[in-house]
């Protein structure tokens, strides 16, 4: 089974080294690992700090090993951090995170690269976020007896671990010394496999998004365009969320302001949006100069404000689950206000599933379901209990930043 999981690498190596030549973000994805071994000990010749290894395979996941990060850099002063990214959107947006010391693409998984990459490094720790479970580097790791967390990991029964053809990938599991897991279903899989290693601590995007609302600044423009009306926020909407979303602000702009945030602000998707609302409109640049309280949407066409703009809301709709994946929810969650999206891919993500089960989201097929749920939410008492249970909910499963801490604390000291 190595040789195929070898070979199927090389095929995926190929493949990225094809669409290098028509699209951006291979491209980026693959200069990004040219020429590492030779960048990576450039920047650390004059290192005589111990490290501690991050691994993410994109933004999202940046996001739930931040707060840990950010911890570890906090108590552990000494230590220098060592952040990789598989991904283009991770590594481009945060390659200059000032809370680690150096940032890099992973190389491939082989096990030259994986060898080198950990002689090179010599970690002290490593911690790899959420899905992250590569053969060779964990086989590394394990060798050489350098701790290997798992943080926010989540399982599910259909993943190939739990599958009777997939061995190897639960040999893999093995080079994990804990696993700091999001839920119930995770712990039962791993004790399944008779693997005792874990502890149940949630996921840290909780502390996160907590601190950006205890942090982030207010937004004059938003605050001017809100005035005493009431607000959908929708974030990271998709064009196959427009479907749902455009029907329904031409039915309800009179009675309900709209703030947009679209997931690509290219300048073909922000015309075509344009075009279809019936309702004043204006875009955030020309509101900073304007009159943008005049008008029934606010579409914003820059990056990095959304999770501020929540606070404005007393609904949010968000996009991405009528394709590839829902966008994050819980920044939306923690101003505690109801929560709309697709309904066909947020079951993986545990926070849709628990806040729909609670009923502080919903989930909607179309623009018809949409305006129904909306309209069921929109009556006071409901409103309210939803409100509620969004709050809750964050409250409820905040801490999971400190529960890997306590274990990192153990080891780091243990190597002082």
């Amino acid at each position: 089974m190595l040789f195929v999981y070898n070979c199927l690498l090389l095929v995926v190596r190929f493949g990225y080294a094809v669409a290098g030549l028509f699209s951006a973000k291979a491209k980026a994805f693959n200069e990004g690992r040219s020429r590492f071994f030779e960048r990576l000990k450039s920047q650390l010749a004059t290192n005589a700090a111990p490290i501690i290894w991050v691994h993410c395979a994109s933004l999202g996941e940046f996001e739930q090993g931040r707060p840990v990060i950010e911890k570890l850099k906090q108590e552990f002063s000494r230590y220098k951090i060592i952040l990789t990214f598989f991904s283009p959107s991770g590594y481009e947006v945060r390659k200059n995170y000032a809370q680690a010391d150096y940032i890099f693409y992973l190389p491939w998984d082989t096990k030259r690269n994986a060898s080198q990459f950990v002689s090179l490094v010599r970690p002290s720790l490593a911690i790899f976020i959420k899905y992250e479970f590569w053969h060779h580097y964990t086989k590394q790791l394990k060798t050489r007896n350098i701790p290997l967390l798992s943080v926010s990991s989540i399982f599910r029964e259909q993943q190939l671990f739990f599958k009777s053809y997939g061995g190897f990938y639960r040999k893999i599991l093995f080079n994990f010394t804990h696993f700091f897991v999001q839920n119930d279903e995770s712990v039962r899989l791993l004790k399944k496999l008779q693997l005792t290693n874990y502890t149940k601590a949630g996921d840290t995007r909780f502390d996160r998004v907590k601190e950006l609302v205890a942090h982030g600044g207010e937004l004059p423009v938003a605050a001017q365009f809100k005035g005493n009306d009431k607000i959908m926020v929708i974030g990271s909407c998709w064009p196959e969320d427009l479907d749902v979303i455009v029907p329904f602000i031409n039915e309800n702009y009179h009675h309900l302001k709209f703030i947009i945030a679209p997931h690509e602000i290219d300048e073909s998707f922000m015309t075509g949006l344009e075009q279809s609302l019936n309702a004043e409109k204006i875009r955030y640049s020309k509101a900073v100069s304007g009159k943008p309280e005049d008008a029934h949407v606010l579409i914003i066409d820059n990056v990095g404000m959304l999770s501020r703009l929540y606070r404005y809301g007393e609904f949010a709709y968000i996009g991405g689950a009528f394709g590839k994946g829902l966008h994050n929810i819980l920044e939306a969650a923690c101003y505690g206000i109801p929560i709309f999206f697709g309904n066909q891919s947020y079951q993986k993500f545990q926070e849709a599933v628990d806040l729909i089960n609670r009923g502080g989201a919903f989930d909607v097929s179309d623009y018809r379901d949409f305006k129904t749920k909306y309209e069921a939410v929109n009556v006071p008492q409901n409103f309210l209990l939803a409100c509620e249970v969004t709050r809750q909910y964050v409250e409820e499963n905040l801490g999971a930043t400190e529960k890997v801490m306590q274990y990192c604390r153990k080891l780091l000291v243990a190597n002082a």
